[in-house]
């Protein structure tokens, strides 16, 4: 059977406390483009499920960059390597691929004519590069500062320049080409954090830790401004309107501004937030009407200058998804991530525009996600709660006896799978342990089943009591996920080791004990189709495997699903169509007719 690749719901960018995030966008204006992990997210900012993720990176990225021309984006990453590549096909095919450093790139930045590349930041033997985008062959040096190199931009019309900043505190200009050192800068106290060239070439500025704007001469290099500030804060990015008469800047103060080029005076500003998950770490003017910044909490917003003092935000997973899973009732997908925050999109409506689930959730990694027939949708973390969710906000949760290692749900009773054993907690009634160390758990109905070690456990759920009805070892490794058809007629056991066993419940008979075993890592996540005939599994080696009930010799296998390994995956209701999620942050759909 083949299959076909559908949407991709991307994660927000990478954000961490004092560091600039590289946020950029396409030549026209339509996407943004940012890095998180090993991903590159080509965001689109009308439609999200438009957006594209480049995740051939073996190496945590950190900047990435389209060409001035629109055909090729250069990405960079914490080992020093820099891949170039096509955008304008879904293949990605790569046209150069070099280690110009020996340590993190910070920043990198494209030539007007789309051929050269300059490249700064943490290298042992230097902090910069530049070299042509198709050979790799070196086209100048970028040298004069004594620290790692911050944020680097290049003046687009001839005669070339270019300009870094540093954790120095300098600003260097650089005369191109070859690129060659030409003069320094020390009207910064603290980090500069960002240095921008205007569309037109004419200025150029600069931002740092200690709040200061500074404009200067495009060409030469000579100060021209500095931006009156009110208040000290670190401004952390920067990024020229189109037309190069205003710069927007993004603070530590959750403050976005707008200044004129001209007169150094602020004009329009957005307050985002005064906490500390509010400050703005990053910001692009993408197109006349839109300016994006991110929050340190990772959170995308989108000003409109013509709007006043309200801005849309773009919410997604911004750390590894570790559980997902969809509520059947209303089609909504619930993905939790490994800081304990759950991010929710409807399938039926508005797909992939995630949205945040408010309240008291989770501080920790989420486990488990499990929604009942009735529509009630429960997540289990290593806080040691679960909590139940309503909409989009966190309604009751319940206090687990240790960590919990997972979660089912019925209308009747919720389960919690933990090392103390299997807690049971009815809907009506009092709550009971079922004793042993629980791995994994899956309900359906009265009917239970449960990992200890490599042992499946089925059982009856009485309401006071579980009631042993059978156990079975074919599994190799211990019982990481279980999943019940949607009759409650087959249970499935997916385990450490790889191998998925699947059994009969009435008849308490193994139906397939070793021909499901092609995943080459853990088996995380099970999921029947919603007519009970094929069984999705989620692996760890980053594959995705469909397999048939009825023709248990066959399979179709998505290979590198997700970098990292896939961690969750589910059958949107009435398709042919699943939805997988994994350590990248994203949520892909994949279509997968039936055989």
């Amino acid at each position: 059977m083949s299959w076909k690749a559908g949407s991709v719901y991307p994660c927000n960018p990478w954000t961490a406390r004092s560091e600039s995030t590289k946020l950029a966008a396409d030549p026209k204006g339509e996407k943004l483009i940012y890095t998180n992990g090993r991903a590159v997210v080509i965001r689109d900012l009308n439609n999200p499920s438009l957006s594209h993720v480049y995740t051939q990176h073996t190496q945590t990225a950190t900047v990435a960059r389209i060409s001035p021309s629109g055909f090729y984006c250069a990405s960079a990453d914490i080992a020093g390597n820099v891949r170039v590549w096509d955008v304008v096909n879904q293949e990605n095919v790569l046209k150069y691929a070099g280690r110009p450093m020996s340590g993190k790139i910070n920043d990198l930045a494209w030539d007007g004519e789309s051929k050269r590349i300059i490249v700064g930041g943490e290298g042992k033997d230097k902090f910069g590069a530049a070299f042509f985008m198709d050979s790799g062959s070196s086209c100048g040096e970028i040298t004069g500062h004594s620290k790692p190199i911050t944020s680097l931009s290049v003046r687009h019309q001839r005669p070339f320049r270019a300009v870094s900043g540093s954790d120095d505190t300098s600003v260097c200009l650089h005369t191109a080409v070859p690129f060659k050192y030409d003069k320094i800068f020390n009207h910064h106290t603290r980090f500069v954090r960002d240095v921008q060239y205007a569309p037109n070439g004419d200025l150029f500025a600069s931002v740092a830790s200690d709040g200061k704007l500074f404009f200067y001469d495009g060409k030469t290099g000579e100060k021209k401004a500095e931006a009156a500030r009110p208040e000290t804060s670190s401004l952390m990015a920067a990024s020229w309107a189109l037309d190069s008469a205003q710069i927007a800047t993004a603070g530590a103060d959750g403050v976005v501004a707008i200044w004129d080029a001209a007169t150094g005076q602020a004009g329009q500003s957005w307050k985002v937030g005064s906490d500390v998950e509010s400050q703005q770490n990053g910001i692009v003017w993408a197109n006349p009407n839109v300016i994006a910044s991110v929050s340190l909490s990772g959170t995308i917003n989108l000003f409109d200058p013509r709007e006043g003092n309200s801005w849309r935000k773009l919410h997604g997973p911004t750390k590894a998804i570790t559980a997902s899973g969809l509520n059947e009732k209303d089609q909504t997908f619930y993905a939790g991530s490994f800081d304990g925050s759950i991010k929710a999109f409807s399938t039926a409506e508005d797909e992939g525009a995630w949205k945040e689930i408010e309240g008291g959730g989770h501080a920790a990694r989420i486990v488990g996600v499990a929604s009942d027939t009735d529509g009630k949708v429960w997540a289990a973390g290593w806080d040691d709660r679960a909590t139940s969710i309503s909409g989009t906000k966190f309604a009751s949760s319940i206090s687990a006896k240790s960590q919990p290692t997972g979660i089912a749900a019925t209308p009747s009773a919720t389960y919690i799978a933990s090392a103390s054993g299997l807690e049971v907690h009815p809907t009506s009634g009092s709550p009971f342990t079922q004793p042993g160390n629980i791995s994994a758990v899956g309900a359906n109905g009265p009917s239970v089943a449960y990992g200890s070690g490599k042992t499946l456990t089925l059982a009856t759920n009485s309401g006071s009591s579980l009631k042993t009805e059978a156990d079975f070892t074919d599994n190799k490794g211990d019982i990481l996920s279980i999943a019940f058809s949607p009759d409650g007629k087959l249970v499935a056991a997916g385990d450490s080791a790889g191998r998925i066993i699947l059994v009969d419940v009435g008849k308490k008979e193994v139906l397939v004990s070793s021909r499901w075993q092609f995943h080459t890592g853990r088996v995380a996540a099970l999921s029947f189709s919603p007519d009970g005939k094929r069984l999705a599994s989620a692996g760890g080696d980053e594959s995705i495997y469909v397999w048939e009930v009825e023709k248990v010799m066959k399979n179709t296998a998505i290979k590198n699903a997700h970098p990292g390994g896939v961690s969750g995956v589910s059958w949107v209701a009435g398709s042919e169509k699943l939805i997988s999620t994994g350590q990248d942050g994203c949520a892909r759909t994949w279509t997968v007719p039936q055989a």
